[in-house]
């Protein structure tokens, strides 16, 4: 499943491609993957021009003039692919047809191959002749329409956790989530997406190493200097990684349909068996809140 880095680069993606541009047809071959009734989908979402390109947790939302919104959802191998075939003049009044394409989500062919394919489950048309794809293999992702107004009604929405870049994100609001879990170890609760909104395994774990705490502390027993610097190490690596096109993850690439760098730039995660950068310890892998988890044993020293 991507983390928020890679969604917000998807969605940065979108915004330069979609907004300002019509939806002139919609199709789909699974309606558990498109919901919607046929009457909603012909009267609020063909025709209707993309107002803004928004991001929730690891949630995309798509938002129409018509006063509804597209949200999206990747899960675990969806993919959202834009094509526009472009037609340069050439001299001797030649014309070469030259391609536009940004692709996002699960790596495979369908990322550069022709669409749609095997793996396409809507198809939307716009003014400009581009296709916006949502591909999925595996049929846990989903498009669906709703009005605007109702998506904070949403079960997920109501239930996600705070926006960790955004600006409202204090230490205080931060430090008040983690105490409605503060017997849990500090790894489950990051996961947690109704504590904090779209961290996973990857900036768990660089974030946890940058603050040195070990990710089997309970909350209850971090001081609140580490606390402070959890919070500042959350919003740095979150940051960093959408400047560098999001993880290198092997599920997922970045809106120009390519790998991000981040993990170039990790510090802990995926790094077992080399040196700690900032003492020289080997790097070990644990398992810890059910998942695969990255740390230095001797900055990170479990309480």
């Amino acid at each position: 499943m991507p983390e928020l880095p890679e969604v917000e680069t998807v969605k940065r993606g979108l915004v330069r491609l979609l907004v300002g541009h019509s939806i002139t047809q919609v199709s789909f071959d699974w309606p558990k993957g498109f919901p919607n009734a046929p009457g909603d989908v012909e009267q609020f979402l063909v025709g209707s021009k993309v107002k803004d390109v928004r991001r929730r947790a690891k949630v995309l939302m798509i938002d129409l003039d018509t006063n509804y919104t597209l949200v999206v959802h990747l899960k675990m191998t969806g993919q959202l692919v834009y094509v526009q075939q472009n037609q340069v003049e050439r001299q001797k009044d030649t014309e070469e047809t030259t391609e536009t394409r940004f692709g996002a989500g699960h790596p495979t062919d369908s990322l550069i191959d022709k669409l749609p394919d095997k793996s396409t489950r809507v198809q939307f048309t716009l003014d400009n002749d581009a296709k916006l794809f949502f591909n999925d293999q595996r049929k846990f992702g989903w498009v669906r329409l709703y009005p605007t107004v109702e998506v904070p009604n949403i079960d997920f929405m109501k239930k996600v956790g705070p926006e960790p870049l955004e600006s409202d994100f204090s230490f205080s609001v931060f430090s008040s989530q983690l105490q409605k879990r503060k017997n849990s170890i500090i790894k489950a609760v990051l996961l947690d997406q109704t504590i904090i909104a779209g961290i996973g395994n990857i900036y768990a774990d660089e974030s946890l190493w940058g603050a040195k705490i070990h990710p089997e502390t309970r909350v209850v027993d971090i001081p609140t200097s580490k606390l402070k610097k959890l919070h500042s190490e959350i919003i740095y690596v979150l940051e960093l990684s959408i400047e560098k096109g999001g993880s290198t993850d092997r599920n997922y690439v970045n809106a120009e349909g390519k790998r991000g760098s981040y993990i170039d730039f990790a510090r802990v995660f995926r790094k077992e068996g080399t040196p700690c950068s900032r003492c020289g310890t080997e790097i070990i892998k644990i398992r810890a809140a059910a998942r695969g988890t990255h740390l230095c044993p001797k900055c990170q020293q479990s309480t």
